[in-house]
């Protein structure tokens, strides 16, 4: 029994990862240099008057999260430069360098929707986005923090301006203390109150400080397996019981898909805490170990 509870569970997972839109490499496993990881950006694809002098602060880890079958996440850590802090920053969208102050409102993550490689684009509604962190901040007490937003067809930018703020659907924010050396799966809730009610695209940034020139030099943060999660209800309007049957032979240790839809892609088999504990390719039987 233990055995189909635990499946029927994370059968769920998998069919909202299949069926609903997600971030592309949220496992951080895709890195075309050692710079920033694919479809993220940091200080060195900035812009702005100051983006000359921007500094490598994005990078690979190979520390992984719990039970993660990857090899990556991505480390971001903060850099100070005579006395001023530059938090560490990855986003989706790109990085705006107007000012020296950190503080400075000429500092700002921005959607840019005419550029694929600064933009993700996402219509579905999530419930919440799911990630993993690790927090070390070198001798401090500040809180790193994520903010998701999802947003109009708009250049969005973080933090929000008027017109910015206009274009918001829904937000997801997260500020959180020291990991004290562990990995922490977080799980946020978006806050549908608008004002706009039709969502184009989604701007994810992870920095080492909720305060921009806050926190010390030195500062990390490893970021790994971000998801969004989808509501189970609107998952069953997609995939009904009609068209789908998935069974388990407790002798054998063997699950069964029967569809009459294709269901090209993969499981995933999680335990009680998150972590996943088998994933492999669908098929019409796959053993579960």
């Amino acid at each position: 029994m233990k055995k189909i509870l635990l499946f029927t569970f994370s059968l769920i997972i998998v069919f909202a990862s299949l069926s609903q839109g997600q971030i592309d490499n949220g496992d951080m496993e895709s890195w075309s240099s050692n710079d920033e990881p694919d479809n993220w950006n940091s200080f060195l694809s900035a812009n702005g008057t100051w983006s000359a002098f921007a500094g490598d602060q994005c990078e690979p880890s190979s520390e992984t999260r719990p039970g993660s079958n990857g090899t990556k996440s991505c480390r971001i850590f903060s850099n100070a430069v005579l006395g001023t802090v530059a938090n560490g920053n990855v986003t989706l969208g790109r990085i705006h360098m107007g000012s020296t102050n950190p503080t400075s409102f000429d500092n700002y993550n921005k959607t840019v929707t005419g550029n694929s490689n600064f933009s993700q684009a996402l219509t579905d509604k999530p419930d919440s986005i799911v990630y993993w962190v690790k927090f070390t901040p070198n001798g401090g007490n500040g809180n790193a923090r994520m903010k998701a937003t999802l947003h109009t067809d708009y250049d969005y930018r973080d933090p929000e301006d008027a017109s910015s703020s206009s274009a918001v659907v829904a937000t997801a924010v997260d500020n959180y203390p020291s990991t004290q050396g562990n990995w922490e799966r977080h799980s946020i809730a978006f806050n549908y109150s608008g004002p706009a009610t039709d969502n184009a695209y989604i701007l994810v940034t992870f920095t080492t400080n909720e305060v921009g020139g806050q926190g010390n030099d030195n500062d990390e943060v490893l970021i790994d397996d971000i998801e969004l999660i989808y509501n189970s209800n609107n998952i069953e309007n997609l995939i009904s019981s009609d068209d789908i049957n998935v069974s388990i032979d407790n002798f054998t240790n063997q699950i069964y898909f029967n569809s009459k839809i294709d269901l090209n892609g993969v499981y995933k088999v999680y335990n009680s805490v998150g972590q996943i504990v088998q994933s492999g390719e669908i098929s019409n039987t796959v053993c579960f170990e």
